[in-house]
């Protein structure tokens, strides 16, 4: 366990978090999600996490298992046509995960979403955060929209509003 990342977690409070991602910010994450999810036949999910807690820390739980666990407890996974997109901000570390369910997985390459990634990171660590997370909607929206274009068939599967963890 690195003691860096430890006081990073344990000094990352929910309101730090709730003031990087104010009720518009928020308001507009919904807002372009369902905007960007008229316009491909992918659901996206956009998650943001705090800090990890201090069991998680001891095992060194890396943003990436985290986000698969998001991915899972959110029921990201459980759309009719596996085309749910985990966005998921792991905000002590300024890590951003992107997990894709298996029916996008086989298209879209593991490279293509840490491109998304790192662009999100960098506005992130220059404090735009809605700026970041646009950027990050946009990205898996172009990527979407390659991989599955055509406009939506069917209902809104997951909820469009994010969640702060």
């Amino acid at each position: 366990m690195q003691v860096g990342r430890l006081l990073r977690h344990l000094l990352t409070t929910r309101w730090s978090t709730r003031r990087r991602f104010s009720v518009p910010v928020r308001h507009a994450i919904e807002e372009a999600i369902g905007a960007c999810e008229a316009r491909h036949g992918g659901e996206i999910r956009f998650i943001v996490e705090t800090a990890l807690d201090l069991p998680e820390l001891w095992r060194d739980m890396s943003p990436r298992l985290r986000a698969l666990q998001v991915f899972g407890q959110f029921g990201v996974w459980n759309t009719q046509h596996n085309n749910g997109v985990l966005i998921y901000v792991l905000l002590a570390d300024r890590a951003v995960e992107i997990v894709a369910d298996r029916g996008i997985a086989q298209q879209v390459a593991p490279a293509e979403w840490q491109v998304v990634c790192r662009q999100m990171e960098q506005h992130f660590r220059a404090g735009r955060f809605a700026e970041g997370a646009a950027a990050g909607i946009l990205g898996v929206g172009a990527l979407l929209g390659r991989h599955f274009p055509g406009e939506r068939a069917g209902d809104n599967e997951l909820p469009n509003q994010p969640v702060l963890l």
